[in-house]
């Protein structure tokens, strides 16, 4: 089985700021793959799990907590599976070190300061899994800028960088975290 998990807030209020990128990538496979619901709460996270004819067994999972609390969320959704955090998870995040536009997959390492991956690296003991960053910018005082939903002037474009995330996540699906990373790092929409 495959896991795919994407970080946000819970909550209509959260639903399309930046930091819910995540989320929005989750939700987006689930439509695409004509899945319906927001899945059964298990252990204080979302779940939703499918045999796609073309990815074979997928968990979709978005942790129901805070973004610091999405570790213990995601680790007790897997708990009763034989999923290897190290390369059977890929974690979908918002960055604000990248710009708006961008997307960046990475094998693992560090947190980079982002506080959902941080918690998510302290309740496996390890920052070995695979990540799907999707950049949101910085303008301001962090924690404000991903809280704050998209300007007019941003939406298509976010709606957009939510789309390639969903891409991306797919080819890891299909292909891994190599070919995932060759084709998409080097996308940039908003240049």
């Amino acid at each position: 089985m495959k896991v795919i998990c994407g970080l946000g807030n819970p909550g209509e209020r959260y639903r399309l700021t930046r930091h819910n990128v995540g989320f929005r990538v989750v939700d987006l496979l689930a439509d695409r793959w004509g899945l319906t619901g927001e899945g059964r709460l298990r252990d204080g996270a979302a779940v939703l799990e499918v045999r796609h004819a073309e990815h074979g067994r997928v968990m979709l999972v978005k942790p129901m907590r805070y973004m610091n609390r999405s570790g213990g969320p995601l680790r007790a959704a897997l708990r009763h599976t034989d999923v290897d955090v190290t390369s059977d998870v890929l974690l979908v995040t918002d960055d604000i070190d990248l710009p708006l536009g961008r997307v960046r997959l990475r094998r693992s390492g560090s947190a980079g300061g982002h506080n959902g991956l941080r918690d998510v690296i302290a309740s496996f003991g390890t920052d070995e899994f695979s990540r799907l960053r999707i950049g949101v910018g910085r303008t301001g005082e962090a924690s404000s800028h991903v809280l704050a939903t998209f300007r007019p002037d941003e939406r298509d474009l976010a709606t957009e960088m939510v789309a390639v995330g969903a891409d991306a996540a797919e080819r890891w699906l299909r292909s891994g975290i190599e070919e995932a990373m060759n084709a998409f790092n080097g996308i940039d929409l908003g240049g």
